[in-house]
């Protein structure tokens, strides 16, 4: 036996008073009184009758000495001799993924890991030694080696829960860096708290069962949890439809990670707090629903799905042990207007309606004379008269009827049928023209100033028909049909083909802004000066000064992630939608074939006799025998 702080001892010196006040008799105060007879007739009563009435006083001494020394004892913190030479190396890996948030077991699954893991904090024995390791998003060395019991405990109260992923294989891979392999004089393990959700911990305890028994490392699994069914949403992205200029398509998937129906409950969408749909739902056993819904509007904002269930009033929030997943957001692009000039001689109703039909498109357009400037940032559509220096900026030119200093017109096609088209071209997505006949269609051939035009739809004789040409001060689509005399103005695909084209002018075609899963990164490109990654929550971590490309994340947290300045209320550069969206951290049931412990002390991490140290026991017989002396006091046993 061994005393981990032998100072304490020096405590003992409390029983010098304790004797000495034991010794001491009180001197008698003398009081006269008229007579004594009724003080001997006491006296007589209570004359000591028993050698057990003459060693009360004693025994009350010796009681209170053994309580002092059971105090002073605990103090000491007394240890086995086993216990000193065979030291203990534990490294503590804490599961602080998404998952741990479930309140299935109160308050948190977390707090229940934390409570365990201040279990085996208080349980190590002289010379043991331990270190911390988170296992959330990014793993990380919450605390080095050491036996401070209070450090200890103090870097285990700063892990923090997150939305992200769990990393125990990381994490892990980290503990067997701290575990020593040459510890010959006592053992090494890693001790992981964790719910067991998923699949990655039962890989790595594979994995390390197929190694020499040298390599391996002594691995603990304690759970916590229980076997909770959860619905959460799995998937959630929008974007901008590639048809409609001011449309939306959402797809969104949610599953039932239970052995049991999940009951009636509704999927609210809403943009910008305003109801854009509601969906009720009732999943199956293990049920996936998906699906994309389409809508229309040109604001732009944050696009929030909610899992509810019907109030008597309104909605409530669906009641499950995980709320991480059952709120989702993404980033819907803002459409703003399009300034579009329309130069035509003879005019054409079929392709002014259609630029009308485009509800972000600002339509101005002439007749006559053509205009001797256009507005920078305006898409200009020429119909046959085409200046012969293409002004700079996007341009859409149907059926040209001049030579310009990109092409030289030849002969006309009396029957063009169209053969061949780039159906990977974003300018002609949904857009079929086989067999189309485009009649008096003009032969072209491009100047060098032309570069290298791309063909996107031609005859059989291998005439462009549709060619897109890539400046660097703007693009160019020429479109060689007649409109008066073909057929493609009736068709669908002429619209399509317009808007199509206005859209990718415009750099929204198809605008799709990802949503992020929690545990990803970003690479945002920044301006000069100082900027701030700001997480949902509203703190900040500093960024590189711009101007620069940088990577932001892991995001660990649900919400929406901003690229800021640092001053009050500035503007985003850079917004990110980020959600759960993992399948394993929304699945709260642990794996059934994992080999756990259910607590630290069955696990044996608590060190001393019985699985509790030796000072405990000594503090619960001081408290027994303080009982004890009160109990013989009252029925005056002792004095």
């Amino acid at each position: 036996m061994s005393l981990t702080n032998p100072t304490a001892l020096m405590w003992l010196l409390l029983a010098v008073p304790v004797v000495i006040f034991y010794i001491l008799k009180i001197r008698l105060k003398r009081v006269p009184v008229s007579t004594v007879i009724f003080w001997r007739q006491i006296f007589d009563e209570k004359k000591p009758r028993s050698l057990w009435q003459r060693l009360r006083h004693l025994v009350s001494l010796f009681v209170q000495l053994a309580l002092l020394g059971l105090l002073v004892s605990a103090l000491a913190e007394p240890f086995l001799a086993s216990e000193a030479t065979h030291r203990r190396r534990i490294i503590l890996v804490v599961d602080n993924s998404a998952s741990m948030k479930a309140s299935d077991v109160a308050p948190s699954r977390l707090a229940k890991a934390v409570e365990e893991a201040q279990g085996v904090i208080q349980g190590l024995r002289f010379r043991d030694e331990m270190a911390i390791v988170s296992a959330g998003t990014q793993p990380r060395v919450v605390c080095g080696l050491t036996g401070h019991q209070r450090t200890l405990r103090d870097a285990l109260a700063t892990i923090p829960p997150t939305d992200g992923p769990g990393k125990l294989k990381d994490a892990i891979d980290t503990a067997r860096r701290l575990v020593s392999k040459d510890a010959a004089d006592g053992e090494s393990r890693v001790v992981v708290l964790t719910d067991g959700s998923g699949d990655e911990l039962a890989k790595v305890i594979a994995e390390e069962d197929k190694k020499p028994e040298a390599e391996r490392i002594k691995l603990t699994v304690i759970k916590v949890g229980q076997q909770t069914p959860n619905v959460g949403i799995t998937r959630f992205q929008v974007r901008r439809s590639t048809i409609d200029p001011i449309g939306y398509e959402v797809l969104i998937e949610i599953t039932n990670h239970s052995d049991e129906p999940s009951g009636d409950f509704r999927m609210e969408l809403t943009l910008n707090d305003r109801t854009a749909d509601v969906i009720p739902l009732n999943l199956k056993p293990g049920e996936t629903w998906a699906k994309t819904t389409q809508s229309t509007t040109a604001d732009g904002g944050v696009l929030t799905a909610k899992l509810t269930t019907k109030g008597e009033k309104q909605s409530e929030p669906l009641q499950d042990a995980l709320a991480a997943d059952n709120t989702a957001v993404a980033l819907l692009p803002k459409r703003e207007k399009m300034p579009v000039h329309l130069h035509t001689a003879a005019g054409n109703l079929f392709l002014q309606k259609v630029l009308e039909a485009n509800a972000l498109v600002q339509l101005t357009s002439s007749r006559k004379d053509m205009p001797k400037e256009f507005a920078a940032n305006a898409i200009k559509v020429f119909h046959k008269d085409t200046p012969a220096q293409l002004p700079p900026g996007n341009v859409l030119v149907v059926d040209p009827q001049n030579d310009t200093n990109l092409w030289k017109l030849g002969n006309k096609l009396p029957t063009a049928i169209v053969t061949k088209q780039e159906k990977d071209s974003p300018y002609m997505a949904h857009v079929r023209l086989d067999n189309v006949i485009l009649p008096d269609a003009r032969m072209m051939t491009f100047t060098p100033a032309a570069e290298k035009p791309q063909v996107l739809a031609s005859s059989l004789q291998n005439e462009p028909l549709i060619t897109l040409i890539e400046r660097p001060e703007g693009k160019v689509l020429v479109l060689t049909a007649d409109l008066d005399r073909s057929e493609l103005p009736f068709r669908t695909a002429f619209p399509i083909l317009v808007m199509n084209t206005l859209g990718v002018f415009s750099g929204a075609a198809g605008e799709l802004r990802e949503s992020y899963a929690t545990g990803a990164i970003a690479d945002v490109t920044l301006p000069a000066g100082e900027f701030v990654l700001r997480s949902p929550d509203g703190t900040t971590r500093k960024l590189p000064a711009g101007p620069t490309t940088t990577t932001v994340g892991p995001f660990d947290a649900c919400g929406v992630w901003a690229v800021v300045p640092p001053t009050p209320n500035a503007a985003p550069v850079e917004e990110f939608a980020v959600n759960l969206m993992n399948k394993a951290e929304s699945d709260l049931r642990a794996n059934p074939d994992l080999p756990t412990r259910a607590n630290a002390q069955d696990a044996g991490l608590v060190g001393g006799f019985g699985g509790r140290p030796i000072w405990w026991y000594l503090t619960i017989a001081a408290f027994v025998l303080a009982a004890v002396e009160w109990y013989l006091y009252q029925r005056r046993w002792i004095s």
